[in-house]
């Protein structure tokens, strides 16, 4: 199976932010993941549908594939740099800023075809065990 492969570095965007974004369009077809990123607000979904697009352009010159036919097979952010900034506040102290980074990875692929051999039925389930205890009499029972 082929696998087309499209990086993004040094995005200047949080990972857990170009996450969830990334968890959105693993798995669908190519070309809906471009659809559904184009309407979506978040700044993450340009650069992530910029990295599809990208992808898509390598597989049908690169590799001759019909762009119709391929999937998001994989999708991953990395953690890159962090830039941290100090922010000057009262009384002489100083509050932290992390301005962070991340790298985008993006495979698309094509699916796999659905293998025609039939499931073996799975086995039939295993009757309740007997009890073993006795069961406690009831007061009338004990008299009688």
């Amino acid at each position: 199976m082929t696998k087309v492969t499209a990086k993004v570095k040094w995005v200047r965007i949080g990972p857990r932010k170009l996450a969830r974004l990334v968890d959105l369009v693993r798995g669908k077809q190519a070309l809906a993941a471009v659809t559904m990123l184009r309407f979506m607000p978040q700044k993450g979904a340009r650069v992530l549908e910029k990295a599809i697009r990208s992808a898509l352009a390598n597989a049908k010159n690169n590799f001759k594939l019909e762009e119709e036919s391929l999937i998001v097979s994989e999708a991953y952010v990395n953690k890159a740099v962090t830039m941290r900034r100090w922010q000057p506040r009262a009384r002489g102290r100083i509050f932290p800023i992390n301005k962070r980074t991340s790298h985008l990875t993006v495979c698309l692929g094509q699916p796999k075809a659905v293998q025609a051999e039939p499931k073996e039925a799975p086995a039939k389930a295993k009757a309740p065990a007997k009890r073993t205890t006795r069961k406690k009499k009831s007061a009338k029972e004990a008299k009688a």
